[in-house]
C-alpha cells in the first residue's frame, strides 16, 4: 500500500505545500506572500484562515483530493523547547500554538492548519509536526547571555538544518553524529548553528533575538539604542515589528525580495551595500560558530532560499572558506524531511512523541 502525505510549511514570506506518495514527491507548490499582504494581518495567528484557504484552493486547482491523504505533517512552531523528533498534534500543542509560549512565527500555523484539515477529514488522517524551530540541544555555556534575566534560547531552522546535515553526511559517506558542521539557513530569517556530532550546541535566536540581519528581521541591534527606542513613545507592537517583519533589508530598502535586491545590486550602490552588509554579518556569525567548535569544522553548509543567489554565496564563501570547505544547498529540504517523518510513522518505523 502506498501512503500519501501532505506536508505544510508556512514561512515568513511563503507557504509551501507538497504531496508525497511514499518517499516520492508528486506535487509541490510555493505560494509567495508579499510584505504588504503579510503586513495587513496584526498577528501570525490571524493569518490562519488566509493561509489555510490558499492551501485548500491550491490543492483543489491541482485536482488533489484530501480524502486520499493518510497523514498531514506541518512545520513545527514556537512551542515549549523539546527534543528532536516527530510529535502528534494534541490539545496542549494547539493551545501553545494559538497563544504562543515562545513568541510568534509563521511556523506556528503549520500544526494549526494540519490539525484543522485532519479534523475536516474526520480524523482519517492524523496531524503531526516534526523537528520544530524550538528543538533545544544547547550546551550550558551557550545559554549565558550576560544577565540571568535574559538567557539565550534555541530558536532556529531545525528541520532544514538537520535534513541538510544528514544529506551532506550521506554524500561524504559519514554519519551526521560523527561530524562537526556550521550551517547557515538563509531565508526570511537567518540562523547559523554549530552542529557538534549530531547536536546543535549553539545557535543564534533567528526569530527576534540576535545574529545577522535578514530580509525582514533586524537581528542583534545595539542594545543601548534599542533601550532608547523602547522609551521613545513608540508602541510595543511597532517596536516588535522593527525587530521582525519590518526590520533588516525591508527597513533599508522597502522590500524582502532578495531576488530583486540582487538584480538591483548589480548597478545600484545602495542595494549592493545592504546586500553585502547582510552577507558580512552572516559570515561573522559563521566565524563565531567555528570558534564554538574550536576550529574543528568539517564543512560549512549554506542553505535556504537566499542560497540561490550566487553573489551572496560567493561573498560569504570568500570570507569563511579559510575555516573549512563550503558546500551550498540552495532552497531547503524541509518538505521531504516532513514527509519522511510522516511516512516512518505510517509504516510503524517511528513512534510519534507526546507533547506535554
Amino acid at each position: 500500500m502506498a501512503y500519501k502525505i501532505l506536508a505544510i510549511n508556512p514561512g515568513s514570506t511563503s507557504t509551501k505545500i507538497a504531496i508525497f506518495e511514499d518517499d516520492q514527491q508528486i506535487f509541490v507548490k510555493t505560494i509567495r506572500h508579499s510584505a504588504e499582504e503579510i503586513g495587513s494581518f496584526p498577528t501570525i495567528a490571524s493569518q490562519f484562515s488566509y493561509r489555510k484557504d490558499i492551501i485548500l484552493s491550491t490543492l483543489k486547482e491541482a485536482g488533489i483530493s484530501l480524502s486520499d491523504i493518510h497523514a498531514i505533517v506541518g512545520r513545527g512552531g514556537l512551542i515549549k523547547p523539546i527534543e528532536s523528533g516527530i510529535y502528534e498534534v494534541n490539545a496542549e500543542m494547539i493551545r501553545d500554538l494559538k497563544v504562543p509560549v515562545m513568541g510568534e512565527h509563521a511556523s506556528n500555523l503549520g500544526g494549526l492548519i494540519a490539525q484543522d484539515i485532519a479534523q475536516s477529514l474526520g480524523n482519517r488522517a492524523k496531524a503531526y509536526i516534526a523537528d520544530p524551530v524550538v528543538v533545544d540541544e544547547l550546551q550550558p555555556l551557550a545559554r549565558l547571555s550576560g544577565h540571568p534575566l535574559l538567557p539565550r534560547v534555541s530558536i532556529f531552522h531545525a528541520l532544514n538544518q538537520k535534513a541538510i546535515a544528514r544529506t551532506y553526511a550521506a554524500e561524504v559517506g559519514k554519519k551526521y553524529e560523527d561530524l562537526n558542521l556550521v550551517i547557515a539557513h538563509m531565508g526570511g530569517g537567518v540562523s547559523v548553528s554549530a552542529h557538534c556530532q549530531g547536536k546543535v550546541v549553539d545557535t543564534n535566536n533567528a526569530l527576534d533575538g540576535d545574529g545577522p540581519f535578514s530580509p525582514e528581521r533586524s537581528g542583534g541591534l545595539p542594545t543601548g539604542g534599542l533601550v532608547e527606542l523602547c522609551y521613545s513613545g513608540k508602541p510595543k507592537g511597532e517596536i516588535k515589528k522593527i525587530l521582525k517583519g519590518e526590520g533588516g533589508v525591508v527597513a533599508y530598502l522597502g522590500t524582502n525580495d532578495m531576488r530583486m535586491v540582487e538584480e538591483k545590486a548589480a548597478s545600484d550602490p545602495r542595494y549592493a551595500q545592504i546586500q553585502e552588509g547582510m552577507c558580512y554579518q552572516i559570515a561573522k556569525e559563521i566565524g563565531s560558530m567555528a570558534a564554538v567548535l574550536k576550529g574543528k569544522v568539517d564543512a560549512i553548509l549554506l542553505t535556504g532560499g537566499i542560497a540561490y543567489g550566487k553573489p551572496i554565496t560567493d561573498y560569504i564563501t570568500d570570507m569563511v572558506h579559510f575555516i573549512a570547505p563550503v558546500k551550498i544547498y540552495p532552497g531547503e529540504d524541509e518538505m521531504r524531511a516532513l514527509a519522511l517523518n510522516g511516512l516512518m510513522v505510517l509504516k510503524g518505523q517511528l513512534q510519534p512523541k507526546i507533547y506535554k
